[in-house]
């Protein structure tokens, strides 16, 4: 009777050990990837802040401008390009997702930034101002439209005499699911440059330069309004 009280003892010991270990580990992993998660969003981050560093120089920056990221998805270029206009700027975030606009909203008062202004898009719409902006540009987003023509001519109603627009996109990619709704000329999902480059013209706007090198394998045409 003893024996056997003394190797239940002995075994609800080992089962509190051995749960108090596993607990432990998971813990740890559990703190691995919170750590591993921080340094990926801290890496995101730092990305997106020197790709609109080039942006703005690119583009010809200052502070007080006004600036449209279309297309903006979590909004991580545009508070990016926010530490660059300045108080006296301003940033429009464009989206035509509803959730996606919920969040940029709720990410725009939770940082308490007042000169960022959340736009509701349609698909052939910026829904921007007319004459608003001294700088549009929209990050991979170009071989997504669905009607070109429309949405570019409501671009350059939104530029200011001068503005410039930059259209950062890729080529088409073997491996990428196909876009919906967009012309057949796109190849697959992505561009050719010479496509963005053609409809842009056709809408009014001057190629001003094009950079072969942007990052993630893209490449990006700049163009002015005359």
């Amino acid at each position: 009777m003893l024996t056997s009280q003394m190797a239940k003892s002995q075994i609800s010991c080992w089962d509190k050990g051995a749960f108090a270990a596993m607990k432990k580990k998971k813990l740890l992993l559990v703190g691995l990837v919170c750590a591993v998660a921080a340094v990926f969003a801290v890496g995101v981050r730092g990305a997106a802040a020197e790709e609109v560093r080039r942006l703005a120089e690119l583009m010809g920056w200052k502070a007080g401008i006004f600036v449209a990221d279309i297309g903006a998805g979590d909004g991580e270029y545009t508070f990016a390009a926010v530490e660059r206009v300045g108080a006296a700027g301003k940033v429009y975030a464009t989206e035509i997702d509803a959730k996606k606009i919920e969040a940029l909203k709720s990410e725009v008062a939770k940082r308490k930034v007042a000169n960022v202004t959340v736009v509701e898009s349609k698909e052939a719409d910026t829904n921007l101002p007319a004459g608003c902006c001294d700088a549009i540009f929209l990050r991979r987003v170009y071989h997504h439209l669905t009607k070109p023509a429309e949405f570019d001519a409501n671009i350059v109603r939104s530029l200011k005499p001068g503005g410039r627009l930059a259209i950062i996109d890729f080529p088409a990619r073997a491996g990428l699911d196909p876009v919906e709704g967009v012309p057949g000329n796109r190849g697959g999902h992505g561009i050719p440059q010479k496509i963005v480059i053609e409809e842009l013209s056709a809408a009014g706007l001057q190629v001003e330069k094009i950079v072969e090198d942007w990052p993630e394998d893209s490449y990006c045409v700049l163009f002015v309004k005359r």
